[in-house]
């Protein structure tokens, strides 16, 4: 890669410990799978970030390259900038200026890399101009506040801020202020994580086991629980349990989560095979996690509602 390696070195380290002294490390360096996900597609830009397909007979609309963000330090001196800067806080530490609406241990930049500036984890620059869209999810057109909240009680497992309060209008200001530049309802050439191939063979959680305890156990620990900070910070997610994510977040997919794996994984030096990163994606979700908030009783009526799609909700 470029120059976006060093970036996004950098900017994951300041969202895990802040200065932590393993920076420099990290700077170096079954049911039937086939039978159950032969329908699904391997596209897995996140669902909310699926480009809009043009109409019948109508030319597809070329994607535009995706230039970079301005500089931390261009963001203006004024009551606007404030916002900005207040929503990159929430944006990097959610635990601390948005505790009351977050219930796991995860930050927003855990899977966004660099504040929400790298393009292949789906940056925000790429998403703000892409609001109002259609999200199957939850089966309406979603502005860019809704799409917020829902990463608050799905990803943060927690419940969402009010649309008009600090929090989202802060996130919002920021998502604005990176996309400066970016025109508005025209994909850009990446959106959400890359697109990963159908693996060789069907994921496999034994192989699965294997690629984590080589490539992921040093940094989120043999338990999948992460690792901490002397002062108590998280300076590695967990990736199952109850800090982690929820069934409803679009992480818990194995096609996305194969995909950020693929693109992002190991931190500093992404290396895995396609198939590597399937494999490893099904371990990690094959663990339990904090309910599906849209849950009410009944796991069979839940995932025939909300997961027809690869995950291993209800299993």
């Amino acid at each position: 890669m470029n120059n976006s390696v060093p970036i996004v070195v950098v900017g994951c380290v300041l969202f895990a410990v802040g200065a932590w002294t393993l920076a420099t490390q990290l700077s170096g360096g079954p049911e039937d799978y086939r039978a159950r996900y032969a329908s699904s597609p391997a596209a897995v830009e996140s669902e909310a970030e699926q480009p809009p397909r043009p109409a019948s007979g109508e030319q597809p609309v070329a994607p535009r390259p995706l230039e970079g963000p301005p500089p931390r330090d261009a963001i203006p001196d004024s009551e606007f900038g404030d916002l900005v800067r207040q929503g990159e806080r929430i944006f990097k530490d959610p635990r601390q200026y948005a505790s009351e609406y977050v219930n796991n241990d995860l930050s927003c930049q855990n899977c966004h890399f660099d504040g929400g500036r790298y393009e292949k984890t789906a940056s925000l620059r790429s998403a703000w101009p892409m609001y109002p869209a259609y999200r199957g999810k939850n089966q309406h057109v979603n502005d860019y506040a809704e799409r917020l909240q829902g990463c608050f009680v799905y990803s943060m497992n927690g419940k969402a801020p009010p649309r008009d309060g600090e929090v989202i209008q802060a996130l919002q200001a920021y998502s604005f202020w990176l996309a400066k530049g970016m025109p508005t309802g025209e994909p850009p050439a990446q959106r959400g994580f890359p697109r990963i191939e159908e693996p060789p063979e069907p994921p496999s959680y034994a192989r699965g086991e294997a690629v984590f305890q080589d490539n992921c156990a040093l940094c989120h620990g043999e338990d999948g629980q992460g690792q901490r900070a002397a002062d108590g910070s998280v300076g590695f997610p967990p990736l199952w349990g109850e800090g982690s994510y929820n069934w409803g977040a679009g992480m818990h997919r194995i096609n996305t989560a194969a995909a950020f794996i693929k693109a992002a994984m190991p931190l500093g030096n992404p290396e895995l095979t396609d198939q590597q990163a399937w494999d490893v994606a099904l371990f990690i979700n094959s663990h339990e996690r904090p309910q599906d908030p849209r849950f009410e009783g009944s796991l069979t009526e839940t995932a025939d509602r909300f997961h027809q799609h690869q995950c291993q909700y209800g299993k």
